[in-house]
């Protein structure tokens, strides 16, 4: 028999599983979602990815604020599912929420558990240089990603991925994860296995602060700082602009020959000085302007030795 499931995601990496799980039949009772918040340049109210799909697909939306009161425990019961699938909700679950549905909440993270537990896997793993990546379903208990795993799937990452180009392979691949685990949920045999204790990171939420280029670091320490934040928040340095310093983001770049002084630009192809080696700039990206590849950049703005990026 199909499970009765409560789905739970705000994102749209969220969105795949969601379209899987309908798709293979299981009865998606209830979407939990983040309220809309207002966005764009008239600030209206915009749902979430997540709440635009249910409702095309016509299933009960909730936006609870909290889900630490009698009266919201008493509506997820309500719903009587046998489990719920989780995918960057957002909210943490209080552990009332967790014991309700008798088969259990189950999780898709995007790490290799038990590195990069928390917030901003995607990002972290390419800054810190992984070479892989992954998604892993868990059975979810109060911890923070402490649950054990059910299944697991690997992805390489290269130096060209960005956090989005991750991302974007990520969601599909974790959607038919999390299929193929409802799926040996509902026929009785999903195995589950307690996470090592070896091995814990934890991606902590980006913070602005850590956007700035340190030029001084090696260049692959470079390219992946700038591809881990890219599109969002977005690696910046600044250019010297008509005497004022001018902010641009690098959103992609790609390694290349050449030494100097760190920051120094070196060629007139965006070919900048590193610690140790050098990066060439691909695409970037003005404040408040379109990204654009550095060949459009240029047009409007030569960039020549001796000019340096601060």
């Amino acid at each position: 028999m199909p499970l009765r499931l409560i789905f739970m995601g705000t994102p749209d990496f969220a969105v795949p599983t969601l379209l899987e799980l309908v798709a293979h039949g299981h009865e998606v009772v209830a979407v939990y979602t983040r309220a809309p918040k207002p966005a764009g340049r008239g600030m209206k109210l915009q749902p979430t990815p997540v709440e635009q799909e249910a409702r095309r697909l016509g299933i009960p939306v909730l936006t609870p604020s909290t889900l630490k009161t009698p009266e919201a425990l008493e509506e997820f019961r309500a719903h009587n599912a046998d489990a719920a699938v989780v995918v960057a909700y957002g909210m943490i679950l209080p552990q009332a929420i967790l014991d309700a549905p008798p088969l259990g909440c189950f999780n898709l993270h995007a790490s290799l558990l038990p590195r990069w537990r928390g917030a901003a896997p995607i990002n972290r793993a390419i800054m810190a240089g992984d070479a892989e990546s992954g998604v892993m379903v868990m059975k979810m208990d109060v911890g923070l990603d402490t649950g054990d795993v059910a299944m697991a799937e690997r992805l390489q990452i290269t130096d060209t991925m960005t956090a989005a180009d991750l991302h974007d392979a990520l969601a599909p691949l974790g959607a038919d994860l999390m299929v193929r685990a409802m799926g040996g949920l509902e026929r009785g045999g999903l195995r589950l296995s307690k996470q090592s204790e070896d091995g814990v990171t934890y991606a902590a939420k980006i913070e602005k602060a850590e956007a700035r280029i340190d030029w001084q670091r090696p260049a692959r320490e470079v390219l992946r700082h700038i591809h881990g934040l890219s599109p969002f928040p977005g690696a910046w340095c600044e250019i010297a602009s008509d005497g004022e310093p001018a902010r641009i983001k690098i959103l992609r770049c790609e390694p290349a020959e050449g030494s100097g002084t760190p920051g120094e630009v070196l060629d007139d192809r965006l070919t900048i000085a590193c610690g140790d080696g050098a990066i060439r700039i691909l695409e970037l990206q003005r404040a408040g302007k379109a990204p654009m590849k550095s060949a459009d950049f240029l047009r409007g703005t030569p960039l020549k030795p001796p000019a340096r990026l601060g």
